[in-house]
């Protein structure tokens, strides 16, 4: 597996991963997908973005990278995943966690947090743990979900 910079041309691969994510309701929180538009302005308007191949040149995954706040809080990055169903379990993720941490680094950021990873995203949340993210507690009933319900979030952080 490889994991590089995105190219325009990956774009459309990202924006079909990205927007299976969305629609799953599960884990970001966006409700609207992206499409040749929109997909494009959000991917160029991040501080880096990845993706993930595979052994035959596909894009299996990708990630975003931007600054969680602004100002006095702008060195603290924050990141979102997201990988194509058919290659959940085959750590995609792993790779790109890593990948961004050291894009973080080289970006200027000395700390990414997360601000709202779903509680029963459990292999999320032990992806996240085992490579050296602090879990900082719970926000009750902070995610709703597709159905309607909520859940909690949790959020995390890591030095870099």
């Amino acid at each position: 597996m490889n994991v590089r910079a995105y190219t325009p041309a990956d774009v459309p691969a990202m924006t079909a991963i990205w927007n299976e994510v969305v629609e799953d309701g599960i884990a970001f929180p966006q409700e609207e997908c992206l499409d040749e538009v929109t997909g494009p302005a959000f991917f160029a308007e991040q501080t880096h973005c990845g993706v993930a191949e595979d052994g035959d040149g596909c894009v299996v995954g990708m990630y975003i990278l931007h600054p969680n706040n602004i100002g006095r809080c702008g060195h603290i990055g924050n990141a979102s995943y997201a990988v194509a169903g058919d290659a959940r379990g085959g750590h995609v993720g792993e790779a790109l966690v890593a990948d961004s941490l050291k894009m973080a680094k080289a970006c200027g950021f000395s700390v990414m947090q997360f601000n709202a990873v779903v509680e029963s995203n459990t292999h999320a949340r032990h992806l996240y743990e085992r490579m050296g993210f602090v879990p900082l507690g719970v926000i009750p009933k902070g995610f709703r979900m597709k159905d309607g319900h909520y859940e909690n979030i949790c959020p995390y952080y890591h030095e870099l």
